[in-house]
Parts: structure tokens; sequence; C-alpha cells
């Protein structure tokens, strides 16, 4: 048997406009097992970014609740927009994080570096964000 890993029950979200309350999420419910790999789709503003930065802690929920039954579960989530520094090039982008946690190994950079080839961009290491496409720049961030 899994392990239930995230649960999450009667998740809602509301905003407000000038012209009222916005209901972005009504009642989500959801649970992942260990080991399960989910993929949320839906059309556009149905409340999948908003799902998933309240996961990220990005956003606060406005009701229901979600439990992590681990403390070291790995959340990865790539905004719409990227949040590349564009004075940087796309090798400093990727290295950044490790730069501020102190230094960055060679096994580091060569990890980052095998990263960007399998992700066809070991070419683009030198360049800077604004001659990437959005779709590079995604698979960058």
């Amino acid at each position: 048997m899994k392990n239930n890993i995230l649960e999450i029950t009667h998740l809602s979200k509301n905003y407000q406009d000038k012209s009222g309350e916005i209901e972005a999420i009504k009642d989500i419910n959801l649970s992942v097992n260990e080991g399960e790999f989910i993929v949320i789709v839906g059309p556009s503003g149905c409340g999948k970014s908003t799902l998933l930065s309240i996961l990220a802690n990005l956003e606060t929920k406005s009701s229901g609740d979600i439990k992590f039954s681990k403390d070291d579960i790995k959340l990865g989530y790539m905004l719409q927009k990227d949040s590349l520094f564009p004075w940087l090039n796309i090798l400093d982008n990727c290295l950044l994080g490790l730069k501020l946690k102190g230094k960055v190994s060679m096994e580091d950079k060569a990890y980052v570096l095998k990263l960007l080839d399998t992700y066809g961009l070991s070419e683009f290491i030198d360049k800077f964000p604004s001659s990437l496409s959005g779709g590079m720049r995604q698979r960058v961030g």
C-alpha cells in the first residue's frame, strides 16, 4: 500500500476586485500517493496556477486544508513568467542558487552543464535571457 504524501480537502481561493469577490478555485479535493506523478491541466483561467502557487506557499488559501505527510517533500514549480536575471548569462542564472549558499564545486558546475545539455541549452550558456525564446527561458528556470 502506498503512503499518501499530499491530501487537499475542500481547498478554495477567493480574490477581491472592484466588482466584488472572484472565486479562483472552489472546493478542490486531491490526494497524491508516494511515487505518483500528477499533472494539473485545464483551460486558461481555471485555477491551475493559483493551486500550484498555494502549494508552493506563494499565495494563501481562503479555506480548506493541505496536509503534507513528510517534511522532505520536494516540490518543483515553474511560474508562467520566468524570474531569470537579465544581466546574468544562462549558466550564471542556473548557478545562482548554489552561489548564494556558499561556493560552487566543480561537480556542481558539471551537473548544471549536463542538465543544460539535456534540455538542449548547452550552446546558449554564455547567452543572456533576452536572446532566448519563452520556452527556452522556461527550461532554464
